[in-house]
């Protein structure tokens, strides 16, 4: 997991967000802090940067790879 791998991650109740980036840090409660961050909105087909942000488990559905 620590080798940079860039992951998607769904957020709860926003089906049409994602987080894009790479997990630097995270803890119990599944907060995560994600590197190279961006939001990516579904419905638009827009991508948005964010840079180095921390994403509190509680907004966390689904976590998936998306490649190096």
């Amino acid at each position: 997991m620590f080798q940079k791998t860039r992951v998607q991650i769904w957020l709860y109740e926003q089906v049409d967000l994602r987080i894009e980036g790479q997990i630097i840090g995270f803890d119990e409660f599944m907060n995560l802090v994600l590197d190279h961050a961006e939001e990516i909105n579904t419905k638009k087909k827009t991508r948005k940067t964010l840079g180095r942000i921390l994403l509190k488990g509680d907004n966390i559905t689904l976590i998936q790879s998306v490649g190096g």
